[in-house]
């Protein structure tokens, strides 16, 4: 988020400069919000609809604008409430069907919708307002926007109010992973160290999603290397379930590995394309020694769990949709039933309208089953929707933590607030009338960590600091501040601190 916000700046001066125009092709529907005057939002090879941002955003005339913008997570929305997919899938640009290509996922679609595909047609008399939809002159007023869309309703998980009081699944104490930085091709020689985790400690309880977030290169991967290899010979713990795993050994380390799953972010490079989902499904199953019986009668009741059919076990990944492919994949997570699912940036490959249903599947199957989430992601909209709570990342450490309802509303760490004043809000008005914290420079190199405050030399708020402030950032290592009940921030002033 940081480095796209440097980058829609200095496209935004650029512009300024030249005077040149920008033809932007983009997912995001925020910046789509920041930056853009005209929008054209396509489907199945064609446009269907057109016009100025602030009309499309605000009063869209096309049934798939509605969709998109209602299944957006939002910095600003309800982050309790269930997320509005477009359900189904694209149709085929080899064999599109008869009439609108849209129909088939339309909520309001009519008899005609199935056999005459609508033109894009101007509306009101304006020439860059058009939309392609037979129902356009009624959606609004006859036909309402809110509610076009069935929102799912989700189940709740009864769990103790008191996280104390839950089970506790994993817990990291102090863990750290240094790598040697080698020179020389025949005789090699250490010349220095890659600090990738530096001192990183947290804990995940029985039925909470626990978020991990931060640029690229904080140490997120490693860290979750880390606890899913089981290694050995590690400095800090990685505890499961009150096993403290470098202590393992045999069938101990075996065992444990069945209450811990992970859900990759690629969901058809984490899919062997030579296998049919149903082996795909029984591949943890039969490595853990269950019998055929057991194994047959679990493959169709994992893909009914993620909302796919028991005869989609014949068929191939390549046979699947993206999403379709993430729900097989999330259901090889649960086959062994674990505890704990690590999900490694599990919606950022797929389309708007299909994350929407597949955050929403993992917040039923939370609620369902008791599941623990480890959530690694860049999106902080996401985020926002699905933790509970967050720990921010920079540079190995973990510079904020806390609930993240506690964490979004009151972030006290000038790193926390310049990510969020980052990520673009899907709506014109506040998202250019924002003020936006840009981080200068990039994210310095684990092998040579800035000495005190690891932040301060991208930090906003070292900058009006008197010299004795400073020299603190300089030369000392900030200490966890406690902000509020399970919220703390390492820095020297986040008591005192004030958004900059």
């Amino acid at each position: 988020m940081t480095i796209q916000a440097q980058v829609l700046e200095v496209m935004k001066k650029a512009q300024e400069v030249t005077g040149a125009a920008i033809l932007m092709i983009t997912h995001d529907h925020g910046v789509v919000a920041g930056v853009a005057d005209k929008v054209t939002v396509m489907y199945a090879g064609k446009p269907v609809e057109t016009g100025a941002s602030e009309e499309l955003f605000y009063e869209p005339q096309m049934p798939y604008t509605i969709g998109l913008l209602g299944a957006i997570p939002r910095l600003d929305g309800n982050t309790r409430k269930a997320l509005t997919p477009v359900e189904g899938n694209p149709p085929s640009m080899v064999e599109l069907p008869k009439g609108c290509p849209f129909e088939a996922r339309c909520p309001i679609s009519v008899d005609r919708c199935r056999v005459e595909e609508p033109p894009l047609l101007t509306i009101g008399g304006g020439s860059e307002r058009a939309s392609a939809c037979h129902l356009s002159g009624e959606i609004g007023e006859e036909i309402a926007r809110e509610g076009m869309f069935p929102t799912p309703d989700l189940p709740e998980w009864d769990a103790p109010g008191d996280r104390s009081a839950r089970t506790e699944v994993l817990r990291v104490d102090n863990l750290i992973k240094h790598f040697p930085l080698t020179k020389g091709a025949v005789f090699k020689r250490t010349i220095g160290t890659v600090r990738a985790v530096d001192g990183l400690s947290f804990d995940v309880r029985e039925g909470e999603t626990f978020a991990l977030v931060g640029e690229s290169g904080c140490g997120k991967t490693t860290t979750l290397l880390e606890i899913l290899e089981l290694p050995t010979k590690q400095v800090g713990s990685v505890t499961v379930l009150g096993k403290e795993t470098r202590t393992l050994r045999g069938k101990a380390r075996k065992e444990i590995r069945r209450d811990i799953q992970v859900v990759f972010q690629d969901p058809m490079a984490s899919l062997d394309a030579r296998m049919p989902i149903g082996d795909v499904l029984a591949e943890p199953m039969r490595t853990h020694g269950w019998d055929k019986d057991r194994i047959q009668a679990r493959v169709p009741e994992l893909l009914k769990l993620v909302g796919l059919l028991p005869e989609h076990a014949e068929r191939y990944p390549s046979e699947f949709s993206g999403g379709q492919r993430q729900r097989v994949g999330i259901a090889r997570a649960l086959a062994l039933e674990p505890k704990l699912i690590v999900l490694d940036e599990p919606v950022s490959a797929l389309d708007v309208s299909i994350q929407a249903g597949v955050i929403n599947l993992l917040d039923e199957l939370k609620a369902k089953l008791g599941l623990s989430y480890l959530f690694v992601a860049h999106d902080l909209s996401v985020i926002r929707h699905i933790a509970d709570r967050v720990a921010v990342m920079y540079l190995g450490r973990i510079v904020e933590s806390g609930d993240a309802e506690d964490v979004f509303e009151r972030a006290s760490h000038p790193y926390t607030q310049a990510l969020l004043s980052a990520v673009p809000l899907p709506d014109p008005r506040k998202e250019r009338e924002r003020q936006r914290i840009i981080l200068e420079g990039d994210l310095p190199s684990p092998a040579d960590v800035p000495s005190g405050c690891r932040f301060r030399t991208r930090c906003p708020k070292f900058i009006g600091l008197s010299e004795g402030e400073a020299e603190l950032c300089r030369t000392q290592d900030p200490a966890s501040v406690v902000i509020a009940a399970d919220h703390v921030a390492a820095c020297h002033y986040a008591g005192a601190l004030e958004t900059v």
